[in-house]
């Protein structure tokens, strides 16, 4: 058998101009950097690989390092991908029609590699109808460059129901990262902080005759591994690369080197959780999590929802009640935020990427909490492109299009509001110069309409304000202590919203210092 184990430069080289280049990871989670850097090396030096189309399923930058090694101008002809939210520069080139830019969900991405892998045509879905992934609205088509050439996605009718069809999109090369491999190319990943969806997007690569190129930290003797820990057998990989200096380009997540309790090789002494301060965020976050019920399972989705609620969760004592999962696949824990979004210390499970998309475009999650920027009178949601800038879908679509009950977290204005809190009050200091409740919405990420037509549960919370989506539309249920209805809510707003007859105080305890005692109310609720 050959040997596999190439430099990082002879592995840039496999790369042709003019193919298709698939990357596995999340934020900076299983990023292969000794290849990408040598990827992007070999492209300034050379002016190849180009004209490239980049596929991706996650995020995978942590705003300095990961796929942004490709964002050289001519590089990448085409980026098809779900996130580039901590990718500024990926932003930057799609505003910039530098790049022509599809956005397509994060899970149905990961679910066409399995169906590519299983020789289909494509992938059918209800995920993605009624939103901009809808050929019928804007078809994923990130900027005006894009708008110019053919839908990627089509809408099928099967049975009397309406789908969207993504096509198979044949991978060229497959970059994965696992922490060892043998010279027989056999990979493991006991290091690796996410399972991610390596083995399905290697498949699909095999099915067209792509390469597969692996990153590993360690080489092991043939044989020595063992098989139940083999992520991906030898004979699907076509060269190892093993980082040189995995400190710096083959770290477990972008905060840290190694830290054990973050794949499960170690549970870590439990910590006092460190207290969130009474800021914004956290008063949104008290406020959504008194809709949890016991023995619910939630996912937290990136912004104020992972940045505060699960530590919320951990600050009333009700961890034991609620299951917290992450879209990566993470199971209970203690989530990490930020740049390191996606993976937990101490979790009871962890499951692969695509199995985790399974579960929540299928059974639905039971709440998810995500990140709003704006909203309409008829419920729809923007959360994924804000004036020219698009952060893209994520797993956002995905998980609120399925969800039993879908809470939306956002303050109530932006740029430049100042609040604070005082006496279980609100008192606005600065009013925010960009309203978020408008007349339209830049794009549709999430449906009122067909959350109204299918009697899903909808709230949108803020600091001031809490709404529900009805049949009607948006109604405005709670306001709280210090705010006036007119001047602080209606008069920040483009539409005028249905008000409820029984319209409440917000709880003011929220808005105070000591726990709102969420045990209690999860208990009677």
């Amino acid at each position: 058998m050959k040997n596999k184990v190439i430099t990082a430069q002879q592995a840039a080289a496999l790369v042709n101009d003019g193919s298709t280049l698939c990357t596995i990871g999340m934020t900076l989670i299983g990023a292969a950097e000794s290849i990408l850097k040598a990827l992007e090396q070999r492209f300034l030096e050379t002016g190849s690989p180009n004209n490239l189309t980049y596929i991706h399923s996650a995020g995978q930058s942590n705003r300095e390092r990961g796929n942004q090694h490709f964002t050289s101008q001519g590089m990448v002809k085409r980026i098809i991908g779900s996130h580039w939210g901590l990718a500024p520069k990926w932003m930057e080139k799609i505003a910039s029609n530098k790049v022509e830019a599809f956005c397509l969900p994060q899970g149905q991405i990961v679910h066409l590699y399995t169906a590519m892998a299983a020789g289909q045509a494509g992938y059918l879905s209800k995920v993605g109808l009624g939103t901009f992934i809808d050929p019928r609205i804007e078809g994923g088509k990130m900027n005006s460059l894009t708008r110019q050439l053919p839908d990627l996605v089509e809408v099928v009718t099967m049975r009397d129901e309406e789908y969207l069809f993504y096509p198979a999109l044949p991978l060229d090369t497959v970059i994965i990262r696992g922490t060892s491999a043998d010279t027989d190319g056999n990979l493991t990943c006991e290091e690796e902080a996410m399972k991610l969806e390596i083995l399905q997007a290697v498949l699909a690569a095999k099915r067209f005759g792509g390469k597969v190129i692996a990153q590993v930290k360690n080489l092991a003797q043939k044989g020595t591994l063992h098989p139940k820990q083999v992520v991906v057998p030898g004979n699907f990989i076509d060269a190892i690369v093993v980082c040189d200096d995995p400190q710096q380009d083959h770290r477990q997540t972008s905060s840290w080197f190694y830290d054990p309790s973050y794949c499960g090789n170690l549970v870590a002494p439990a910590s006092k959780v460190e207290k969130l301060p009474l800021d914004i965020r956290k008063v949104i976050g008290r406020r959504a999590c008194q809709f949890l019920y016991p023995e619910c399972v939630i996912n937290l989705g990136t912004g104020i929802p992972n940045d505060v609620i699960g530590t919320i969760i951990h600050e009333e004592g009700i961890s034991d009640e609620i299951t917290i999962t992450v879209e990566s696949g993470i199971y209970g824990g203690v989530q990490a935020g930020g740049v390191d979004f996606g993976i937990g210390k101490n979790l009871t499970a962890m499951i692969n990427h695509q199995e985790q998309m399974l579960y929540y475009n299928g059974v639905g999650v039971d709440i998810t909490y995500m990140g709003a920027g704006e909203m309409d009178a008829n419920g729809h949601i923007n959360a994924t492109k804000m004036g020219d800038r698009c952060t893209g879908a994520g797993g956002f679509i995905d998980i609120t299009q399925n969800a039993h009950h879908v809470v939306f977290c956002s303050t109530f204005t932006a740029k430049g509001l100042e609040v604070e809190f005082s006496h279980g009050k609100v008192n606005i200091i600065r009013e925010g110069s960009i309203k978020k409740l408008v007349s339209h919405i830049n794009q549709i990420s999430y449906n009122g309409e067909i959350a109204r037509g299918k009697k899903q549960k909808m709230h949108l919370v803020t600091e001031r304000a809490v709404f529900e989506l009805t049949e009607q539309g948006p109604m405005l249920i709670e306001i709280a202590p210090g705010i006036n209805l007119e001047s602080d809510i209606l008069q920040q707003m483009e539409f005028m919203p249905l008000i409820s007859d029984s319209l409440k105080l917000m709880d003011s305890s929220l808005f105070s210092e000591p726990n709102f005692d969420l045990k209690s109310t999860l208990t009677n609720g």
